[in-house]
């Protein structure tokens, strides 16, 4: 799956997330983000708008359950259904004056 960087998910869903990632992958360093709207601590927005995860470039954060992240798609190629959807959602409402 083709993540489309809307924010959804380090948004909306709820997720085990690394509190300190210097300290990395530890039972004492993890806490929940509960996907209640409030954005994840590790997220951050490009100048396009573009939102991406300031820990991805850590070795560890391939074991995380945000790398792990999948929808059932056919293709490691298709794209983010829900990114689909809210990218599109997002243009709707851009179009029709609102925020």
């Amino acid at each position: 799956m083709k993540c489309l960087h809307c924010g959804y998910c380090c948004k909306y869903l709820s997720v085990v997330i690394v509190d300190n990632p210097e300290l990395g992958i530890r039972e004492d360093n993890l806490i929940t983000h509960l996907g209640n709207g409030i954005p994840c601590k590790h997220l951050a927005v490009d100048k396009e708008y573009k939102y991406y995860c300031k820990i991805h470039h850590y070795e560890w954060y391939k074991e995380t359950p945000c790398s792990k992240h999948v929808q059932i798609e056919s293709s490691k190629d298709d794209l983010c259904r829900m990114g689909v959807f809210i990218l599109k959602k997002v243009k709707t409402n851009l179009d029709e004056g609102g925020r």
